[in-house]
């Protein structure tokens, strides 16, 4: 296990923000994630566990604490179960079980990170959730003191979320495992109609797993979602904020202050999101309230080429990126009524 003192945090994270820690450990293995997780915990020592850092948005005091750099490796493939370490990287695992043959992740392709992260955000994008593939978990319950093995049903998926984001210190995922589809080199049915667009089929055909591959790397690149260190685009964390999902009652008042602010006819995006509840879309907000791309006149702005993202143009710190970020959240609030809420972690700071 390699340890640092007083430790870099920002060239860890996606957004290349935040201050030191006190002390930071890597693990290559399960063992030493687990020793390390057991000697911070017997010491009551703050722990900070970081995987791609794709999702972390660091205080520019750092972090006062251990931080635990989970760096296993390990991507074993039988028949189309897949089992990847934590530590793996997300989008080179997609790319070889698309190299495989097996469909179910191919449009979570060029999402940055790490294979642990996925079951704690639920992460999804282009019609595809790891939820949908995901059989087991094995994580560290820190509370039992135990490796445990939690099924499907145990992880409580839902829209970026899970068991593990909604009890953050208790679990410290060392392995997922997936159920993938032999479909004879052809995609999962397409379920978003962009990328069906894009591919020139109808939404529920399958594609070569290839090319679905290929042209939801080309969508997430054209809009700054594929990691790019000469893009400042891409220097941010993707989405910052999730979907908004609406109780109907609040979905009307929202209808109506809709209508106030953009006149008749102009229909927000809505999608069913279960009974009695309806998602919008966050992007649209951002962009209805006037906070159109490249908004911003310091160094964190929002990307040129997608409103949902909040970018570090080189320059900036934490707190010119939760400045913009709270501008944004009270002017939407302001024009619509609906509070947007960050999809990435917060550590040592908040909105």
């Amino acid at each position: 296990m390699q340890e640092l003192h007083d430790a870099p945090l920002a060239p860890l994270t996606t957004f290349r923000l935040g201050g030191p820690a006190t002390r930071l450990v890597t693990a290559t293995t399960d063992a030493e994630v687990i020793a390390a997780v057991r000697e911070a915990d017997a010491d009551g020592t703050p722990l900070l566990i970081v995987g791609g850092g794709s999702n972390l948005v660091i205080g520019d005091k750092g972090f006062a604490g251990t931080a635990l750099r989970i760096a296993t490796r390990g991507f074993e493939l039988t028949g189309a179960t897949l089992e990847l370490a934590a530590g793996e990287v997300w989008t080179d695992a997609v790319a070889r079980t698309v190299e495989a043959g097996l469909a179910g992740v191919e449009c979570l392709a060029g999402i940055p990170g790490s294979a642990g992260a996925t079951p704690i955000q639920n992460v999804g994008a282009y019609g595809q959730e790891v939820s949908s593939t995901i059989t087991e978990v094995i994580a560290y319950d820190r509370h039992a003191r135990e490796t445990v093995a939690l099924g499907n049903a145990e992880c409580a998926f839902s829209y970026r979320h899970s068991r593990f984001k909604a009890d953050p210190d208790r679990y410290v995922v060392l392995r997922v495992r997936f159920e993938l589809e032999d479909a004879g080199g052809l995609s999962a049915p397409l379920k978003y109609a962009e990328t069906a667009r894009a591919l020139g089929v109808a939404p529920g055909e399958r594609v070569p797993l290839a090319d679905a591959r290929e042209t939801v790397l080309k969508l997430r690149a054209g809009k700054g979602m594929v990691l790019d260190p000469e893009d400042h685009d891409t220097w941010s964390a993707g989405s910052f904020f999730t979907n908004p999902i609406l109780g109907d009652a609040d979905f009307a008042v929202f209808l109506a202050r809709v209508k106030e602010r953009l006149g008749d006819g102009v229909e927000p995006p809505a999608y069913p999101a279960g009974e009695g509840h309806t998602k919008t879309s966050a992007a649209w907000l951002i962009d209805k309230a006037g906070f159109t791309k490249g908004y911003g006149s310091g160094a964190a702005r929002i990307s040129t080429k997608h409103t949902l993202a909040l970018t570090n143009r080189g320059s900036a710190t934490t707190e010119d990126l939760l400045a913009l970020a709270r501008e944004v959240v009270a002017g939407v609030r302001d024009a619509f009524g609906v509070t947007l809420v960050n999809e990435p972690v917060t550590v040592g700071v908040s909105l």
